[in-house]
């Protein structure tokens, strides 16, 4: 049984990277950092565009980094719709302080997600399994 449990956060770290460093392609890279709007358009209208940017890429990095419980959890996922939104956000603000505040390395913002990561499968194999 512990085999499964370690395999489960194995793959969830996987799915991060696949997810952070793949799927992510160059193009969403640039669309959620405020200079590259800046740089490349003068319209006010555009301004806050990079936040969306942000959100799309954390919404499919939280669904990824989930998708080895759901697989194995078969649906059985009212816990769900708490720590997937919670993910979602510190994600997206954890990217906005390395991307746009230069507050974060990455080093600090990996092992942040790390972090959400584990405690995202501590919670599932304490409470939910």
């Amino acid at each position: 049984m512990m085999n499964t449990y370690i395999l489960i956060l194995v793959s969830m770290i996987f799915c991060h990277v696949i997810d952070d460093y793949v799927l992510q392609s160059l193009c969403l890279v640039n669309l959620k950092q405020k200079s590259w709007w800046e740089a490349n358009t003068s319209d006010q209208k555009y301004r806050h565009d990079y936040l969306v940017g942000l959100l799309m890429h954390s919404i499919s990095w939280g669904f990824m980094i989930m998708l080895p419980i759901i697989l194995i959890t078969k649906g059985q996922l009212n816990w769900l719709w708490l720590v997937y939104p919670v993910n979602v956000f510190i994600h997206a603000a954890v990217d906005h302080l390395k991307a746009n505040k230069r507050i974060l390395n990455l080093v600090e913002d990996q092992f942040i997600h790390l972090v959400q990561i584990t405690i995202t499968w501590l919670f599932w194999a304490l409470f939910i399994c």
